[in-house]
């Protein structure tokens, strides 16, 4: 059992840090059941659509709560419940992406999304329609997000909600779009195979890449030693 009681939350990216190629590993998955068993909750942060994670990862149900399209949404698993933090663009935005020749294009609730190289297309609809909208990176995706929408306002919303706050969280991720999420955290990570730029910034990386690194820091926070200060 943990004796820092201040640790009261884990947040996880999905792709690149928990998933390799879409799969999470069943060692990664008994290492989370290890933290809920400890009395930590439990949230997956993901650049994803619900519907899209759902169909390749069956075990939402181990977390408390996602916060999926990088933010702008969250999912209560366990009780099959959706909230919407923020609107979703005009539909004449994918109109315009896709007469710019802008594809492939995947639209959820408030996300839109695409792949590089088409962020200078993606940039110029924006401003030729005028809108108020922010394009985030995450290795190679370019997403669409209203402005202020990210990782750490999704994580943040959350985290209300449970009466916890930032900095009683640890938080790992691999990516740009991670960066905001970290900041957050009280105590933030990064698996090797993350950015540069992101393991820079963290003051844990760890020695293993994507699920083993998550495994690997949940070992470590586990231990009775472990604190965020």
């Amino acid at each position: 059992m943990l004796t820092d009681h201040s640790l009261r939350a884990f947040a996880t990216d999905y792709d690149g840090t928990l998933a390799h190629d879409g799969t999470v590993k069943e060692e990664s998955l008994a290492e989370l059941e290890r933290l809920r068993t400890a009395g930590i909750k439990l949230f997956l942060v993901t650049g994803r659509e619900i519907g899209d994670l759902s169909r390749i990862f069956p075990h939402l149900d181990v977390f408390d709560m996602i916060v999926a399209e990088n933010g702008a949404l969250l999912y209560t698993p366990r009780e099959n419940l959706v909230q919407q933090l923020a609107e979703p663009p005009p539909a004449k935005l994918v109109e315009c992406l896709m007469a710019h020749h802008v594809g492939p294009i995947s639209v959820g609730n408030v996300i839109v999304s695409t792949w590089e190289p088409h962020q200078d297309a993606v940039l110029a609809t924006i401003k030729e329609l005028g809108l108020e909208l922010q394009v985030i990176f995450n290795k190679g995706a370019v997403m669409i997000l209203p402005a202020g929408v990210n990782k750490a306002s999704g994580l943040s919303a959350a985290l209300e909600l449970f009466g916890i706050k930032p900095a009683e969280v640890v938080a790992i991720g691999d990516a740009e779009n991670d960066h905001s999420m970290l900041e957050l955290s009280g105590y933030p990570a990064a698996v090797a195979n993350a950015i540069p730029a992101l393991r820079e910034r963290a003051r844990y990386v760890t020695k293993a890449t994507h699920g083993d690194g998550v495994s690997e820091l949940i070992d470590l926070i586990l231990q009775p030693q472990f604190s965020l200060s």
